[in-house]
């Protein structure tokens, strides 16, 4: 028991060095695009005019598992059947893992992102090059700039997706990239 204490401790304790280390110097500075109506407006006509599919991608591996599409910025949550119970799209940050399969290996309710926004529900699957990658959702709702400067592996969900997302992903759950 006190080993695994001391892991999740020290796990923690990396992703808050992580998170204080990358933290933009003016965290309370509206990023440019987060709540703005002309990013809203974008968002909008963007969506009318390239209607993606919502379809599991193929070749996305088998049973149990969570699958992100680099390309649609979407997220499926598959049950144990092979079938889809839940779909949604995400916010990328600036840096995006490689297509392959990963597992869960932490989880952590709440904190500060590596991009100094308070987070919630936060399923970690891959660290590669001081990179973090991980789901979560923002407090404030907001989505990462995907243009920042900073490399950061956030990938953001409204808040009701990223409470699934925590429900669904436990511990060594299979993660699987796909372009």
């Amino acid at each position: 028991m006190a080993v695994l204490t001391a892991a999740a401790l020290g796990v923690v304790g990396f992703l808050g060095y992580q998170a204080a280390a990358t933290a933009p110097d003016h965290p309370t500075q509206a990023r440019p695009g987060s709540h703005s109506a002309e990013s809203k407006k974008k968002a909008k006509d963007d969506a009318g005019s390239k209607k993606k599919s919502t379809a599991l991608p193929a070749r996305s591996g088998t049973g149990a598992r969570v699958v992100y599409a680099l390309g649609d910025k979407r997220v499926w949550l598959v049950g144990a059947d092979g079938k889809a119970d839940r779909t949604f799209e995400v916010g990328p940050s600036p840096a995006s893992p490689d297509p392959g399969t990963y597992t869960v290996t932490s989880r952590n309710k709440g904190g500060v992102g590596s991009d100094g926004v308070q987070v919630e529900h936060v399923v970690v699957f891959h660290s590669e090059g001081g990179v973090v990658f991980g789901f979560s959702a923002a407090v404030d709702g907001s989505m990462p700039d995907p243009n920042a400067r900073k490399r950061t592996g956030a990938v953001r969900e409204s808040r009701a997706d990223g409470t699934a997302m925590w429900e669904f992903a436990q511990p060594n759950m299979k993660v699987v990239v796909v372009p």
